[in-house]
């Protein structure tokens, strides 16, 4: 597994990530490209947009959220992973929370309908 710049903890979880579901770094088809927004000239002139393609699924990752090509590739990472566990059926942390926020906005409404009837 390449370097990347977080810290020790965050890549051992990656590792844990990836060999539960499955997913080999052989797998993963990984390119770059000029990424575009803020950031100035060191933006314009380095290539830190990361495109990950999963090879036997043939899902596809691009992450240019950080100016740094090393935290990209570690993003788009586990960004892969989070669209693999979906397709496999498991409930991850991030959908709990969006069913969570969709529960609260459900009552907000109906309060309000309640209120204004």
């Amino acid at each position: 597994m390449p370097d990347f710049a977080v810290s020790e903890g965050k890549i051992k979880q990656l590792r844990l990530k990836m060999t539960s579901l499955g997913v080999r770094e052989e797998d993963i088809l990984e390119t770059f490209a000029r990424s575009s927004g803020p950031g100035g000239q060191h933006v314009n002139k380095t290539s830190t947009s990361v495109h990950l393609i999963h090879i036997p699924s043939g899902i596809s990752v691009t992450e240019s959220r950080e100016r740094s090509q090393s935290l990209n590739r570690f993003l788009a990472r586990r960004k892969l992973l989070e669209k693999l566990e979906e397709k496999s059926g498991t409930i991850t942390a991030e959908m709990k929370k969006n069913e969570k926020l969709r529960r609260q906005k459900e009552r907000r409404r109906r309060r309000r309908v309640k209120k204004s009837s």
